[in-house]
């Protein structure tokens, strides 16, 4: 489930209060051309993150808006401060009254956005999500970072050879109605049963994708589960209070700590020896891939069918697989050894 090829290598290489105040927030955040972009094609695209103030989704916004300067669209990014589905709402009914040519989104919910998405895509707005899907039906593309599988085996694999193969181990997740995250976590319970049997999963709590939230859920598990011997949290606000809480408690190097997380939030982390591995892939990548899968729908290179190619500048070619999903490539191992070649 590593990257394998030269390919994947040079590619993480490379290196992601009611209507009128949101209104006044989509207005206010862009960057890029004026207008709608080239001719007659309406480049003005928006990202709409899970929540602002993410580190993992300002890497992947960033990604997206160097990815929307080079074709000379419009880039906007908005968001809400807490990653609900209620809060991502009123950001799309406002972004399809302003017409713009698509939406870059991580879905806090896969079926609760779908009637405010049914309508942008009614109005001509191209749907596009990444990180975190949701219903097919209501999206154009979905541009995955990784397998499913991929995603869950590497997590589930790092904790259990770092305890021995033996043990009691809990999962710290973000939101409990997340899809993504819910999604690794049924393939995660299956890949323990399955391949790692001694591994004994005791629990799984929720952080909110708030780092406070999360240090404290940490800071539980380890008096309600005093055997603990490891910890797996697939989300990077998860890991990051996972490892802040460790880095500082009698549990450091005895509790073992995996997940999905940045180079720049677990440096110290890897290098105090709280956390051994942690696996991600590039969300830099990611969010360029996803403003050119925007761009290939505006285009009409792409609908979101199944064998459908598009170029995604620096990234190369990309075709459209079931469901229409886009695979961005294979999750990437982090520690010590390698840690210091990634900046994001």
């Amino acid at each position: 489930m590593l990257p394998s090829t030269s390919r994947r290598t040079k590619r993480l290489f490379a290196l992601g209060a009611g209507v009128v105040a949101v209104a006044l927030a989509v207005t206010g955040c862009s960057s890029g051309s004026n207008g709608s972009g080239s001719g007659s094609k309406n480049y003005k695209i928006t990202f709409l993150p899970k929540n602002l103030g993410n580190p993992y989704f300002d890497t992947s916004d960033k990604g997206g808006e160097t990815a929307i300067k080079s074709f000379k669209g419009t880039y906007n990014q908005v968001g809400p401060s807490t990653a609900t589905a209620d809060a991502q709402v009123s950001y799309i009914n406002t972004l399809t009254q302003q017409q713009v040519g698509a939406i870059v989104l991580s879905a806090n919910d896969p079926t609760a956005l779908g009637s405010a998405l049914t309508q942008a895509k009614s109005a001509g707005v191209k749907i596009v999500t990444f990180d975190s899907d949701t219903d097919a039906k209501y999206r154009d593309v979905f541009v995955n970072q990784a397998t499913a599988d991929g995603i869950a085996k590497v997590q589930v694999d790092t904790i259990s050879k770092e305890i021995g193969d033996s043990g009691e181990v809990a999962i710290l997740s973000a939101a409990a109605n997340a899809t993504n995250q819910n999604a690794w976590i049924d393939l995660m319970k299956k890949d323990l049963a399955k391949d790692h049997p001694n591994v004994k999963l005791v629990d799984t709590v929720y952080g909110n994708d708030d780092d406070q939230t999360s240090f404290d859920k940490t800071a539980a598990l380890l008096q309600t589960h005093p055997n603990l011997k490891g910890i797996i949290s697939p989300t990077t606000v998860g890991i990051a209070a996972a490892a802040r809480y460790l880095s500082t408690s009698d549990a450091k190097g005895k509790v073992k700590l995996t997940g999905l997380g940045t180079p720049n939030q677990m440096r110290a982390y890897v290098k105090d020896g709280t956390v051994d591995e942690f696996a991600l892939w590039n969300p830099e990548d990611l969010g360029y891939l996803a403003a050119f899968a925007a761009k290939a729908l505006i285009d009409g290179d792409i609908t979101g069918k199944k064998g459908d190619t598009f170029t995604a500048g620096k990234l190369g070619s990309f075709t459209v697989g079931d469901k229409g999903t886009v695979l961005l490539g294979d999750p990437f191992v982090f520690n010590k050894d390698n840690i210091d070649k990634f900046h994001f």
